[in-house]
């Protein structure tokens, strides 16, 4: 009889890991720039690295997050590259054939933060975004990423776009743990609307020219800045259209961080017009978080 010790225990599929950080990957510079920023955050956050391809039947030529030819040839070679470049994070690579934009706001619920390549034509025409990207910002409930350029800043401050008539803890809350997991400074910038003239200045505890602002930005971040000690704050008030402000200020950051209002219409859900113009010329990676 044989010993049932000397019988090896069955394998067991591995479970997926409880946390992770998501990022859609179809080959494309984009999505391989992507994949290089999500890498790096979900070392930050201690969190496993999940690479998503997503790939459709239909005929949709324009989604960017569709994978063409062998669907199974470059999630398993971009994951042994990570690997290398990332030792000891652990990375999975999941497939999935369906709608785009339904599958990856699926992925975006059940991971910590999804983060997608989003194309760009350069030059004076601005940016295009894929209809994919479009469609997830638009509808997902979580926090999304889009990062445009091939070598993503590794540097710089976080910027947090905020409308003081409107403050939301969750987009605060995400631009300080952000803030606080590179140990870089938090820049608050509020634009009240179009410039009546005056130059911006910052506003840390100095004297800017609209004392009612900074004083609403002073209450609005003190309790967070209470809530992450180690976050170096400033903010500052920029008169002028807030996008345009946002675009300036994020020349030299890192991350760039906005709010989006969940709305939806007879046409179903859409997207404010500083989110849509952030993410058609923002070269910054680029985070978007919704509330209500």
């Amino acid at each position: 009889m044989l010993d049932a010790s000397l019988i090896p225990p069955p394998r067991c599929s591995p479970r997926p890991p409880a946390r992770t950080v998501t990022v859609g990957l179809d080959g494309s510079r984009a999505s391989l720039a992507a994949v290089s920023w999500a890498a790096a955050e979900a070392r930050r956050r201690g969190v496993a690295l999940r690479l998503l391809h997503v790939w459709d039947l239909g005929p949709d030529v324009h989604s960017p997050l569709i994978g063409h030819g062998a669907p199974e040839a470059h999630p398993r070679a971009t994951a042994e590259r990570v690997r290398h470049d990332h030792p000891g994070l652990d990375v999975f690579t999941l497939e999935r054939c369906g709608e785009p934009a339904s599958v990856l706001c699926q992925a975006a619920a059940a991971s910590d933060m999804l983060v997608l390549g989003s194309r760009g034509l350069g030059g004076v025409a601005g940016f295009a975004v894929g209809s994919v990207a479009l469609a997830v910002v638009a509808r997902t409930r979580h926090p999304i990423v889009l990062v445009r350029d091939p070598e993503p800043a590794t540097g710089g401050d976080v910027v947090l776009g905020l409308d003081l008539s409107h403050p939301c803890d969750e987009v605060l809350e995400f631009a300080f743990s952000q803030a606080d997991l590179r140990g870089a400074p938090l820049r608050v910038v509020h634009s009240p609307g179009p410039s009546d003239g005056r130059r911006s200045e910052a506003v840390d505890t100095g004297m800017p020219s609209d004392p009612a602002a900074s004083h609403r930005l002073a209450r609005v971040i003190a309790p967070w800045q209470h809530s992450f000690p180690g976050v170096r704050v400033t903010g500052e008030i920029r008169p002028g259209r807030p996008a345009r402000q946002l675009l300036v200020a994020s020349d030299t950051a890192g991350l760039v961080v906005i709010g989006r209002r969940t709305r939806n219409s007879r046409l179903g859900p859409r997207t404010g017009g500083v989110t849509r113009t952030m993410l058609h010329r923002c070269r910054t990676p680029l985070a978007v978080v919704p509330h209500d």
